[in-house]
């Protein structure tokens, strides 16, 4: 096993009893690598006219979103569900921007009535905006023509997405802007999710500036994110190289910000990149089953708990927990790991070389903090499950409790 997995979180936990105490399957975080996620987005660039936002829509939970906090991440809001969160988080409305999409008037009223930014991404929902709050403060997201992602469905700018406004209705915008008395005070982009070669994205922040100088008296602008994790840890998979990043980004930023004048600021949104490898997913196996050919290892980890690999084809990194220790097996049997959902689709990994299993061990789902728990449903009525964290003192702390069947029955009118 390579150093990077060497070094995993999941080694330094007792697995079989953490699944004994609260159940399997189970959400682990590691505190302390969220902690160094946060401070590499944070810390990107050393300029106080520079900062970074987390979206919450990649990890939901509170005891997680307080850290964020506490690290100096703002956040991004797509929902007023979202926004009472991060209020409960403790975020300040100054650190909320509610990066909005076909939304109605009452959603957007939520945000106005909290003093929150709000982003508006079509003419139409500019109009929207200036009807109930002529006069107010409003961001733009615009798309530039060009997106990146590890699959179509998260590739969030382009010619084909329903995000943002197109670069050639800049002037319709500043009209009905102008038309309602509206203060454009900053402009946003979010090219797609999961790159890791950065020069997709320094291409659009160069686009964005364009846009940004069509406009005076800008606050800020803000470049989105999308920034990738390896998820191919195993096979060699390379970082996202953040240093030379940073050495491309920040002369672009420094001249504009010189020409532009003002107090202008500069964000991103990092997307998965703080949540991703902080978290991780321990469950067991329940069946060991030849068909026609194939091998499959049947585990409690349906889609119901991980849904990226059936919505994005997402893969993700699986490992045996034996004796306390991560191990994997590049030259193992080929097997095929599959969860209790009962859709064919229900598949974790697929011809996946994995260590000798059999129904009892325990086996982890790696690189799960982002886009996990937070699409986590009841599908086949099975209950979510708990999350813990390992804190940076080494103890492990409940954050969230595991579904009960009670659970199934709340919202409903007996």
């Amino acid at each position: 096993m390579n150093q990077v997995m060497e070094n995993h979180f999941l080694n330094r936990i007792d697995a079989e009893a953490l699944l004994k105490e609260y159940g399997s399957p189970l959400y682990v975080y590691d505190e302390q690598t969220l902690r160094e996620r946060i401070r590499e987005m944070v810390n990107l660039l050393p300029y106080p006219w520079f900062g970074a936002s987390c979206s919450i829509k990649a990890n939901s939970n509170l005891h997680l979103l307080k850290i964020v906090r506490e690290e100096g991440m703002d956040a991004d809001a797509m929902s007023p569900g979202e926004i009472f969160l991060l209020e409960k988080a403790g975020f300040a409305p100054s650190q909320i921007f509610y990066v909005c999409n076909n939304v109605s008037a009452e959603e957007m009223q939520y945000a106005l009535d909290r003093n929150i930014l709000i982003s508006v991404d079509s003419l139409s929902q500019l109009e929207t905006l200036g009807r109930i709050n002529p006069g107010g403060r409003v961001a733009l997201r615009f798309n530039p023509g060009s997106g990146a992602g590890h699959h179509e469905k998260v590739v969030t700018a382009g010619k084909k997405t329903k995000f943002g406004i197109q670069e050639s209705l800049v002037e319709d915008a500043k009209a009905i802007a102008k038309k309602y008395n509206l203060r454009v005070v900053g402009i946003n982009q979010h090219i797609g999710s999961l790159f890791l070669d950065g020069k997709p994205y320094l291409e659009s922040v160069k686009a964005l500036l364009r846009i940004a100088a069509r406009f005076e008296n800008l606050e800020f602008v803000d470049f989105g994110g999308g920034f990738g994790i390896p998820y191919r840890k195993l096979h060699g998979e390379q970082r996202l190289d953040l240093k030379a990043l940073a050495e491309q980004l920040a002369p672009l930023l420094l001249e504009f910000r010189e020409k532009y004048g003002g107090e202008l600021r500069f964000k991103i949104e990092p997307g998965r990149y703080p949540f991703a490898e902080c978290g991780a997913i321990l469950g067991t196996v329940h069946a060991v089953k030849f068909n026609y050919g194939t091998k499959y290892i049947g585990t409690d980890i349906g889609f119901n708990v991980l849904m990226r690999p059936i919505l994005y084809d997402s893969y993700h990194e699986v490992v045996a927990m034996k004796d306390g220790r991560m191990v994997s097996d590049p030259n193992g049997e080929k097997v095929t790991i599959v969860g209790n959902i009962c859709e064919t689709g229900d598949i974790l990994a697929k011809e996946r070389p994995m260590p000798a299993l059999k129904e009892g061990d325990i086996i982890g789902v790696l690189d799960a903090g982002s886009y996990g728990y937070t699409m986590a449903s009841n599908y086949n009525q099975r209950l979510r499950p708990a999350e813990v964290l390992i804190t940076q003192s080494g103890g492990i702390k409940l954050i969230r409790r595991r579904d009960t069947f009670e659970d199934l029955l709340a919202g409903y009118n007996f």
